[in-house]
């Protein structure tokens, strides 16, 4: 509902609902055709698509989902689940709970990478310095780093 009051009623142009949801219209088109948004209104004269509140609505959710690095199978789950009510509230929350577990993996192999850059940064820095002792203690750091990216393969 929060997104009709938003919306106040009115439908929106493919331009503005891409604006809105941050969505590309290609994608918006793609996710029409593959069924995730349900049929979109055509206005009768132009034959231009019109997102309807509700459709507004379920575009907002999708944009978050996929914001949340949900892939297009797991959003399709969702809708499915959605529609099931709070019969499938334990399918929710495992599809949650592991679309969590998926995000806590990507941000430690972020952070990895990131440490991994650091120390690199902290090598190059030692050596235009000319500090030898800092310049092995980062190399050595960087060794670490590496090993750990190989430990994730």
């Amino acid at each position: 509902m929060a997104g009709a009051t938003r919306n106040q009623g009115r439908d929106l142009t493919i331009q503005e609902m891409a604006r809105r949801s941050g969505f590309s219209e290609p994608t918006l088109r793609y996710y029409e055709k593959i069924g995730l948004l349900g049929a979109v209104e055509r206005d009768e004269s132009s034959g231009h698509r019109r997102y309807t509140p509700a459709i507004v609505e379920r575009v907002e959710a999708l944009s978050c989902l996929r914001s949340a690095g949900m892939a297009v199978s797991g959003m399709r789950r969702y809708l499915e689940l959605l529609s099931r009510g709070d019969a499938a509230a334990a399918e929710q929350r495992d599809l949650f709970a592991s679309q969590a577990q998926k995000l806590a993996a990507d941000i430690e192999q972020l952070r990895l990478r990131l440490t991994y850059l650091r120390r690199k940064a902290d090598l190059w820095d030692a050596r235009v310095r000319g500090d030898l002792a800092a310049e092995q203690q980062a190399v050595e750091d960087v060794v670490r780093v590496m090993d750990r990216f190989m430990l994730k393969d």
